[in-house]
């Protein structure tokens, strides 16, 4: 059964985590945190959501962000 969408009200700023799956290393090169870094300022901008923090640990990562817009 597939999990019900999350709200995400407008304007409320939120913590969002993303670990690796069964906490694996998400990173394993200074590479892989600009990547994601690169990927995450491109899709924060083209989606709408403001990126107020981040913590990028090298099994997860923590960011604090804002939506702007709903996409469904």
């Amino acid at each position: 059964m597939p999990r019900k969408p999350r709200i995400s009200p407008i304007g409320i700023p939120q913590h969002i985590i993303q670990r690796g799956n069964n906490r694996q290393a998400c990173f394993t090169s200074e590479q892989d945190f600009i990547a994601y870094s690169g990927w995450l300022k491109e899709y924060s901008q083209k989606f709408g959501v403001g990126i107020h923090a981040w913590v990028f640990m090298t099994n997860h990562v923590h960011l604090l962000c804002t939506p702007h817009h709903i996409y469904l």
